[in-house]
């Protein structure tokens, strides 16, 4: 195949298929840099990897990274969690939106362009991926219903923080029950006069089997939600009064299991601030 056949097919692609403005997929990778590699990790993916290997491939439209700084980390409930051992693991926090009904399309890239970036050695790994997976969205609550940014604003809107919420129910039919009590009764009342303006709501997909082998197959894929909390303050300064204690009602419930609550605020792209603060 020629090189112009090749450009040709590009304006094949563009004129089929969804190319809607909805997240109907996410990636949710929550990574620890080893010790000692935490200025070198940042830069390479500050400069490099969440360019080349996320934004640049077709149809991820949005991403933002987060970091959880020592005092966040520290903040994280329950200490016994089935994502992250132990619960302070996974300083750093990429989330990227992909348009919806384009996921498998996404994925043929992203394997190709990960294979190709490791050829490359364009990969940094001296890190632990704690909690990576690419998820499909359910629902998103907003706080003020129609006012204020939708999800698809979320990654770009300059909200001063995120909460990483993760649930597991027993089975799949008690995941759906879960997820209806989610979305219409336990959600819109924490979210009414709170700090976060919306939630956004996934369930984990797999990983291909052609994955990197330096990322471990998803788990929870029947018995999973993925919760996003945006907020407009910082959360330290209102985590006791609105975050402290998001395991109770859910256990209260009878339909889930919380397995992580943590933290993050949003880096500032092209630095290393934050980076002195991991330890």
């Amino acid at each position: 195949m020629s090189e112009d056949t090749r450009s040709d097919v590009y304006a094949e692609l563009a004129a089929v298929g969804p190319y809607g403005v909805r997240p109907g997929h996410a990636l949710i990778t929550m990574v620890e840099p080893h010790p000692g590699h935490e200025y070198a990790y940042n830069r390479w993916y500050e400069d490099d990897h969440y360019y080349a290997g996320a934004m640049a491939m077709p149809w991820m439209y949005a991403g933002r990274r987060w970091v959880a700084t020592r005092d966040l980390q520290l903040l994280r409930y329950p200490d016994k969690s089935a994502i992250a051992q132990p619960v302070t693991a996974g300083c750093y926090l990429s989330t990227y939106w992909v348009t919806e009904g384009r996921y498998d399309d996404h994925m043929k890239w992203t394997v190709g362009i990960n294979k190709r970036l490791n050829r490359d050695a364009r990969v940094y790994q001296d890190r632990t991926h704690v909690f990576t997976a690419f998820q499909d969205h359910e629902a998103t609550v907003y706080r003020d219903g129609a006012a204020g940014p939708r999800d698809f604003h979320a990654l770009d809107h300059p909200y001063a923080g995120l909460v990483l919420e993760v649930v597991d129910s027993e089975s799949a039919e008690q995941r759906a029950e879960l997820l209806e009590w989610l979305r219409s009764r336990h959600l819109p009342k924490r979210l009414a006069g709170s700090p976060a303006s919306m939630v956004t709501i996934f369930r984990p997909t797999p990983l291909p089997g052609d994955r990197m082998t330096y990322v471990k197959q998803v788990e929870g894929v029947d018995t999973r939600l993925t919760l996003l909390w945006f907020l407009e303050a910082d959360p330290r300064d209102c985590w006791e009064e609105y975050f402290a204690e998001l395991e109770t009602p859910v256990a209260e419930s009878g339909l889930g299991k919380v397995e992580l609550v943590a933290p993050f605020i949003p880096t500032v792209p092209g630095t290393d601030k934050y980076v002195d603060r991991l330890r």
